[in-house]
């Protein structure tokens, strides 16, 4: 069962990152001009910010299995409505929806597996989903970008819609009689936490902190890194390459012996480790110029990457009970979802170089995970 749940947190995953290579595109050749076209990319990560926060709170009235089927339903729907786009305020509103029910997915589909996972496994298991996450990174965009090469943009996206229906299925076959497994025990019952007192959990400010900076650099990698390599003389597949290096690293840290570090060490001096890893992997991304050392240093950042996915993942399952773990999810999601907006369009507003982009990022992160350590009173 825990193992379709990763399948699904892969297919949710690679909805979004099959996406990355063909939006943009696929907006010019139907005539949008750069500031819709620039809509249009960023309308996803709106709505589904809004996905999340619903999603969240609809799962703990409902539970995470009618949430999960409704999204996956919902969001092949959509991805089939690509079909019928003619002009860019069409697509642009297909990306409104598509990214409000896609969200729904996520948050539903990592509470489920969070309620299905004993406490003292709750590290390795996030390890694995974030392995998951991380094949779907690497996958995603070579597949999409081959395929609409040789076929189109909305080929692509039907064969997405095509595997959220065949899941859909699964789902109602495979975890519909799935019962919510409670081993997480709570100071105090939370069933109707207020907002205010969610954000006063020390754990759960940490774990959205955590969400928000790893996306943040996220989006000033996506943006700047391409930027920096042309200014060095390569083509587009060399950043490419170096993206998938971080990837392939991380994964390696989520599936191999390594990943039970994180059910043995606390998750705030992982997340704390992880994060000045991805700091000082920014620093040193900025002053480089000799691409075999970026390479280096992108491997050092995918092991940042692995200790922090999992820990703030872990800091949450302990700040939380089954009763409002979802709305949890629903809020560490929509950080994630404005964490990668944040990071693009700071650095863009600012106008800064590629360089001065990773000095201003790598500095962030060692101050945030500097922060998490000494700010330690109610984590667990």
């Amino acid at each position: 069962m825990r193992f379709f749940v990763y399948i699904i947190i892969f297919f949710s995953f690679f909805d979004l990152f099959t996406q990355l290579p063909i939006m943009s595109p696929f907006a010019t050749t139907l005539g949008a001009t750069p500031f819709i076209t620039g809509l249009v990319v960023g309308m996803y990560s709106f709505s589904n910010t809004i996905g999340n926060v619903i999603s969240g709170f609809w799962t703990d009235k409902k539970g995470p299995f009618y949430i999960l089927l409704f999204g996956l339903v919902t969001t092949s729907g959509a991805l089939f409505l690509y079909q019928l786009v003619t002009e860019p305020i069409g697509l642009l509103f297909i990306r409104f929806i598509h990214g409000l029910v896609a969200g729904l997915i996520v948050p539903a589909a990592f509470t489920f597996s969070a309620n299905q996972t004993a406490s003292e496994k709750r590290g390795k298991g996030v390890a694995l989903s974030g392995a998951f996450v991380g094949l779907a990174a690497i996958v995603g965009p070579a597949m999409s970008g081959i395929i609409a090469s040789k076929k189109s943009e909305v080929f692509v996206l039907s064969i997405t819609g095509s595997i959220m229906l065949l899941l859909s299925l699964l789902t109602l076959i495979i975890l519909r009689s799935v019962t919510v497994h409670k081993k997480t025990p709570i100071a105090r019952s939370t069933s109707s936490i207020s907002i205010r007192s969610f954000f006063k959990e020390a754990g759960l400010v940490k774990a959205f902190a955590g969400a928000f900076f790893l996306m943040f650099s996220q989006g000033v990698l996506a943006y700047m890194l391409p930027l920096k390599i042309v200014q060095l003389g390569f083509d587009s597949k060399t950043s490419g390459l170096l993206l998938s290096t971080f990837g392939f690293v991380a994964i390696l840290i989520f599936i191999l012996p390594t990943n039970r570090i994180f059910d043995r060490v606390k998750p705030v001096k992982t997340l704390a480790f992880g994060m000045a890893l991805m700091g000082i992997s920014m620093l040193l991304l900025g002053q480089s110029e000799i691409l075999s050392l970026m390479y280096i240093w992108m491997g050092v950042y995918g092991v940042g990457f692995a200790f922090l996915f999992p820990s703030i993942n872990s800091l949450l399952i302990d700040s939380t009970d089954t009763s409002y773990r979802g709305k949890a999810y629903g809020y560490f999601y929509a950080f994630f979802s404005i964490g990668v907006v944040a990071g693009s369009s700071l650095t863009g507003y600012l106008e800064l170089t590629a360089n001065d982009g990773f000095l201003l990022t790598g500095v962030i992160l060692l101050i945030t995970s500097v922060l998490s350590i000494f700010n330690n009173k109610k984590a667990p």
